[in-house]
């Protein structure tokens, strides 16, 4: 392996996962199913609707002195009682389903606290794929960027696809995706961005550029000359700002439901590095759960926690505070560095993919309240930028949220299919 320049050292390159990384596993809670207004697995039972129905009583509902004639005047074995009794229980039920189904589901809900700590670097977790680090040597400090490198099992068709993560995720939230490609013979490189999953979490000054150099240094490290760059949400940023610094080793670009499509700083007030930090050290398990499960549309309440439980897990970590504090830095980086004044920049292929109900925005609680509604349009923008991105392709995913790849997996690969081989 070649070293890696960085700064101003020369460091070692890849360094193997340690084997008791590799040897411990995240323990999955068991999570009861969310149900909303039915008992989970049970079939919603037609209202019964009654031609005979008095003026005033509710749709649906035989009126009582109805239902006591028919069934004083009906023998207990008749056809007509044994009607009238099955409608009963219907009725019953769909009561019981829409009144107790709400209490049933709240048995049965997501775990409310988190008691098995995480370690900031995510050693506990597992990752879908083998994980190896670069060294790098940035502002005085040695740190470590984790990342997977997947060779497609046969077949490789020796081109790369470069994934690059959103600002609440890691590496392994692509699984699905790797998979997909590296099937079609694609060699797959995911990076934890350093402050993120696996990569150490340094007190620096966190850039986009940063970002996209130790990108470029990962590349050189594996002697990929050029990538297909893939970036969700933050990693749609960087992967705008690595395309302008690094077209010659941009293949073509995929943005997945872009951040900073808009320039935040113009309807969003600034907050201070300290209120962003406290806000990380007191966010709880329903307000993170809460902001997860509003990426999708449709997409289980319990899938959404793999994405929540370690978020709470690590602030059980003794060094949980660096970690919030690292958090805090990279919210200054996403709305101090906007890149959508760069799109006319960009010159490689370029494809924009979205789900029409997006609508992201960072900082959207700070902004004045008849402002909000204007932030986080991410079609709309989307649509903007591709017209402002030369020769950009647009898809847009009705029914979508914010993730995609991950909600709709097979619309977007379909797009993603279909752009790489033009």
């Amino acid at each position: 392996m070649a070293a890696l320049l960085v700064g101003s050292r020369r460091l070692p390159g890849s360094v193997p996962d340690a084997p008791s990384r590799r040897s411990r596993t995240l323990s999955k809670p068991v999570l009861g199913e969310l149900m909303s207004g039915a008992v989970s697995g049970s079939r919603l039972l037609p209202t019964h609707r009654s031609n005979n129905r008095q003026s005033g009583s509710p749709p649906g509902i035989v009126p009582a002195r109805s239902r006591r004639s028919r069934s004083l005047t009906q023998p207990l074995g008749s056809s007509s009682y044994k009607a009238v009794t099955r409608i009963r229980i219907c009725l019953a039920w769909f009561l019981f389903s829409a009144l107790a189904g709400p209490a049933v589901a709240q048995d049965k809900s997501l775990p409310d606290h988190y008691d098995n700590p995480l370690g900031t670097c995510f050693e506990e977790l597992k990752y879908p794929y083998p994980t190896a680090f670069l060294n790098l040597y940035v502002e005085g400090q040695d740190v470590r960027m984790c990342f997977m490198d997947v060779q497609p099992p046969k077949n490789p068709n020796g081109r790369t696809v470069l994934l690059l993560h959103g600002k609440n995720f890691w590496g392994a939230y692509w699984s699905d995706t790797i998979k997909y490609l590296t099937d079609r013979g694609f060699r797959v490189v995911v990076p934890d961005q350093i402050g993120f999953g696996k990569s150490s979490k340094p007190d620096l000054h966190y850039s986009l550029d940063f970002m996209a150099e130790n990108t470029a240094g990962l590349l050189d490290l594996l002697q990929i000359s050029k990538a297909i760059v893939v970036g969700h949400s933050m990693g749609g940023m960087l992967g705008i700002r690595f395309a302008r610094l690094y077209p010659g080793r941009t293949e073509a670009l995929v943005l997945e439901d872009p951040i900073g499509l808009e320039d935040y700083r113009l309807v969003v007030p600034p907050a201070p590095l300290e209120e962003l930090y406290q806000q990380e050290l007191n966010t709880t398990l329903e307000d993170f759960r809460r902001y997860v499960q509003g990426y999708f549309v449709r997409f289980p309440p319990e899938k959404a926690e793999v994405y929540v439980e370690p978020r709470l897990r690590v602030t059980l970590s003794g060094d949980f505070p660096r970690w919030a504090r690292v958090a805090a830095l990279t919210d200054l980086m996403i709305y101090e560095q906007p890149v959508c004044y760069e799109f006319a920049e960009v010159k490689v292929p370029t494809l924009l993919v979205v789900g029409q109900e997006d609508h992201t925005a960072y900082g959207k609680d700070r902004a004045p309240i008849d402002l909000r509604r204007n932030l986080g349009n991410v079609a709309e923008l989307a649509r903007k930028a591709a017209t402002q991105i030369p020769g950009a392709k647009l898809v847009e995913i009705p029914g979508v949220g914010h993730i995609p790849h991950l909600e709709a997996p097979d619309q977007f690969h379909q797009a993603l299919e279909e752009f790489l081989h033009k």
